[in-house]
């Protein structure tokens, strides 16, 4: 969703949502791996029924991870997806469902913002290659130290689109993928497992939410289902909301700001390529051993818990004397309807409401005043009441000029105290840094300070250096070596940033002065302010926006043409007579093809994609769509900062002209590609223990090819048609693996088949309520939860894990004393004591061995989490010896 901080804000408004994901690691026994058995009780103290996996969350970390070197090949980059896929399942082990959905072909209102996201990304990367390149040139021209540049194709990630070769092997690899587990792991013996390819169309995270309504829709559904999503995006927590389920959790990466990336030219840590000197790569511990170690830690996970949310929503939203009977359901509704203006996939943000400037306490305040004369909710089941809306936005309108002031004071406030910042750290810094054997060392550091020589030399260089800085007006950025040639390992002067030297970027729409609207319309729009006819218009079609994407929660694409036309939005203030605006959509309208929707997201950089004729319409002068691929593009900042949050100015693609063209090259398509082209379904799997299996099986036997309702009974409730499928994985056949590494599966027991969810006629409405029959859960917050500090003083503390009666851990003074004895004593930092490393006795690899006659400590930090593993572990011949305390030399015998 297009609010970057929107779970930022969430998670410290509402910190009790949080709770840390207990994993258990897997064991090895002689050098191999015990696998962890997910049939036993989840360490979490919950029990899940289904899991659901928002796959792109998961392929973009797999195919190209930020922290951490990237796969060398395609089949690498399947073998990482399983294994976060099994890192998922480990900690949430589901009991019922597996649900995997990879993003399929879009509706045009997404293809809008995919297209931008592809041409920025296949923009930025040649940038950065072009940037690279030129870089490590002067460095090398300058005599620096540079490994040598790797062989290798950069990986496109705009591959990761509907339609490409990449993402029909990865359907055929999680087909394998999952026959194995129901073969293998006692964890899946009774799971039902989905699978929607991005053969499907729909994207990931809608597809689960189509699933969820309409299996609630069932009579069969049980209402106290305990739902998992696994994913990043913010608007998983709304959609979460949208379905009224009692018990809805998602799971998701902590996210850590700042994490070391390795520099992309000389791979060392602690600066970027643009900061690249060349310098050799220091040692990495006494013998090299730690060279090819990047300091990081493993990727953990929290849980976020959509029911402690609406109880903090219930106490929110809750309001007196309403002249009608409030429903805290429809008053959730409003809240997610709240949310999309301050962004999201399909519309641009309001000018006048920025997440960061507290705009959704804004809302909710405002709505909160005025719901009394509105005499009603906003929405119902995810039907927009537009009259109610308009009292709303002109409400907003009423401050708009205010909320830009505030916030052009705010920006030069921050600023102000940024430069006074610059400044007293110039005052307050050493002018000159010495380099070479006496450079400062960071604290931590594996390798041991070097011994010094000739330092009467080296302090001789240091002087002539500083006195060639005060001589000339430019700092140089080497030393003087004894042959009088330039060293870069020398002493750096340090230049202190000054803001005024910073380029700002150029505001022409003051939207803090008078006349901030005219000059809104006339630069973003290029009309006048006072053309009422046109402002109408984009108003007109921002509401019908919201109309659209209130209905894509709650009901499902409501119209797989429709699009917002325009790159900027609307004010509030122009929300006026909104209530007789049209908010239907045109029904019976069709997804594109998958190829179809490559043409209209991809920039010609990734041609390579599509077929060659397909291609040549990209970057032929004479096609007759080339004006929809521009080789270079304006970015405009809208008032921002940096260029991820400008507007890519890109030029709309139009359907008709875009299907006028490929008419003439569809021809040329071989099979394969035709098959690539097609829509498809989604793939159910059982193992042979599953209820389900032996009723899949005998449909295949009798060939059986009318569609056929799965027996509720015998799928936990789940209910649908199954058809037979050509591909499938049938018991006693041999699975292929399309992964060399990986074995075939020659003893296949499980069983796959096509299914479908079950179908409601056009016009039925999914009403957004909780379903008879479900129970709240247990409150989690407490009265001292709501404020910032409890009543008798303490600092606020969030609940640990799902168990609200669990106890902290306690140690007394003789478990510290103990500790104390046990632990590395090179490794204890003051105020580190909640990070330290937990011992040997819990199988952790940087725990130090314990010495003859010590006794193991029992587990009385089990939920201790492990320190960020910045320096590895420490060799054994880098250990210190350390004596026993009750060794003979302190006068008492071991025995």
């Amino acid at each position: 969703m297009g609010v970057p901080a929107f779970f930022r804000w969430l998670s410290r408004k509402y910190p009790s949502i949080i709770v840390n994901c207990v994993e258990e690691k897997a064991k090895e026994c002689n050098g191999v791996k015990i696998p962890i058995d997910t049939s036993k009780p989840n360490p979490n103290e919950v029990e899940f029924d289904n899991l659901y996996l928002d796959m792109n969350g998961i392929i973009h970390p797999c195919t190209h991870p930020e922290d951490k070197p990237a796969p060398k090949n395609e089949d690498e980059m399947m073998v990482a997806i399983f294994e976060y896929i099994d890192r998922i399942f480990n900690i949430v082990r589901p009991r019922r469902l597996l649900y995997m959905a990879i993003d399929g072909v879009a509706p045009r209102a997404k293809m809008n913002q995919q297209r931008s996201r592809r041409f920025r990304a296949s923009k930025e990367g040649m940038e950065a290659a072009e940037e690279k390149q030129k870089i490590r040139q002067e460095i090398l021209a300058k005599g620096g130290f540079l490994p040598p540049e790797e062989v290798k194709e950069r990986f496109d990630s705009n591959c990761i689109t509907p339609g490409t070769e990449f993402m029909d092997n990865l359907a055929k690899c999680l087909r394998y993928y999952i026959a194995d587990r129901l073969n293998s792991d006692p964890g899946w013996k009774n799971l039902t497992v989905i699978l929607s390819d991005a053969s499907a169309p729909g994207e990931g995270e809608h597809k689960i939410m189509d699933y969820i309504r309409r299996q609630r829709a069932q009579p069969n559904h049980d209402p106290n289902t305990h739902h998992c999503l696994c994913g990043a995006d913010a608007d998983l927590i709304m959609l979460g909301l949208a379905t009224h389920e009692p018990n809805f959790t998602i799971i998701r990466e902590e996210f850590k700001p700042n994490k070391p990336k390795p520099c992309a030219l000389c791979n060392q840590m602690g600066h970027e390529v643009k900061d690249c000197q060349g310098l050799p790569r220091e040692k990495q511990g006494k013998h090299d051993q730690f060279a090819d170690s990047l300091p990081m830690a493993e990727q953990e996970f929290i849980f976020i818990r959509l029911c402690v949310l609406r109880e903090y929503l219930e106490r929110e939203l809750t309001m007196a004397s309403l002249p009608f009977t409030f429903d805290f359901e429809r008053s959730v509704d409003d809240w997610v309807f709240m949310c999309f203006f301050v962004g999201n996939d399909f519309l641009p943000h309001l000018p006048s409401l920025e997440i960061r400037e507290g705009a959704i306490d804004r809302l909710v305040n405002i709505y909160k005043n005025v719901v009394h004369k509105t005499g009603g909710y906003l929405t119902e089941s995810g039907f927009v009441n537009l009259q109610r809306v308009q009292m709303i936005m002109l409400a907003v309108g009423e401050v708009e000029d205010s909320i830009f002031k505030k916030r052009k004071d705010d920006d030069d406030n921050f600023k102000r105290r940024q430069k006074e910042k610059r400044k007293r750290m110039k005052r307050d810094q050493p002018s000159f840094i010495p380099g070479g054997q006496f450079s400062p060392q960071a604290l931590g550091n594996r390798s041991s300070p070097q011994a010094i020589s000739n330092p009467r030399q080296a302090a001789f260089e240091m002087r002539m250096h500083d006195r060639q800085n005060s001589t000339t007006s430019s700092s140089a950025n080497t030393s003087l070596t004894p042959d009088s040639s330039p060293s870069l390992a020398g002493g750096i002067k340090r230049k202190a940033e000054d803001s005024d030297s910073e380029p700002e970027p150029e505001d022409n729409i003051r939207l803090w002065e008078t006349g901030w609207k005219q000059r809104y319309y006339k630069n973003k729009f290029d009309v006048d302010a006072s053309d009422e006819k046109f402002r109408r218009k984009v108003v007109q079609s921002y509401v019908e926006g919201l109309c659209w994407v209130l209905r894509y929660y709650y009901q499902g694409c409501a119209s797989w043409n429709w699009y917002y036309p325009f790159h900027y939005a609307p004010f509030a203030s122009d929300f006026e007579g909104i209530a007789d605006m049209p908010s239907d959509f045109e029904k019976g309208s069709k997804p594109f093809k998958p190829l179809e929707q490559l043409m209209g997201v991809f920039p010609a950089a990734s041609g390579n994609f599509l077929p060659p004729t397909w291609r040549k319409l990209m970057t032929d002068p004479e096609s007759s769509i080339i004006d929809f691929y521009p080789e270079d593009f304006a970015i405009d900042l809208n008032g921002k900062k940096y260029a991820w949050q400008g507007v890519a100015l890109l030029p709309f693609v139009d359907e008709r002209r875009l299907r006028a063209a490929l008419e003439e090259v569809y021809p040329d398509l071989t099979p394969e590609e035709n098959r690539r082209n097609s829509l498809g379904g989604d793939v159910l799997f059982v193992g042979k223990h599953h209820p389900l299996c032996d009723f899949i099986v005998e449909q295949y036997k009798t060939k059986n090819t009318e569609p056929v309702d799965i027996p509720p009974e015998l799928c936990h409730g789940i209910q649908g048609k199954l058809t037979l499928n050509e591909n499938a994985v049938l018991p006693d056949q041999t699975v292929e693996s399309p992964v060399p590494m990986l074995r075939d599966l020659t003893l296949n027991s499980a069983v796959s088949i096509s299914f479908k969810d079950p179908q409601f006629d056009e016009n039925f409405v999914f009403k957004a309520t909780v379903l008879p029959g479900a129970k709240k859960p247990a409150p989690v917050l407490k009265p001292g939860d709501w404020e910032k500090t409890n009543n008798d003083g303490r600092p606020w503390r969030p609940q640990l894990g799902f168990n609200r009666d669990r106890k902290p851990v306690h140690l007394d003074p003789s478990a510290f004393r103990t500790l104390g004895h046990t632990m590395p004593r090179e490794r204890v930092m003051p105020g580190m004591y909640a990070n330290a490393v937990p011992l040997g006795a819990y199988g952790s690899p940087y725990a130090r061995p314990l010495l003859s006659g010590q006794q193991q400590i029992p587990k009385l930090l089990s939920n201790l989490r492990p320190q960020e593993a910045w320096r590895g572990p420490t060799p054994l011949f880098q250990q210190t010896p350390q004596r026993s305390p009750w060794s003979i030399e302190n006068g008492i015998n071991r025995t």
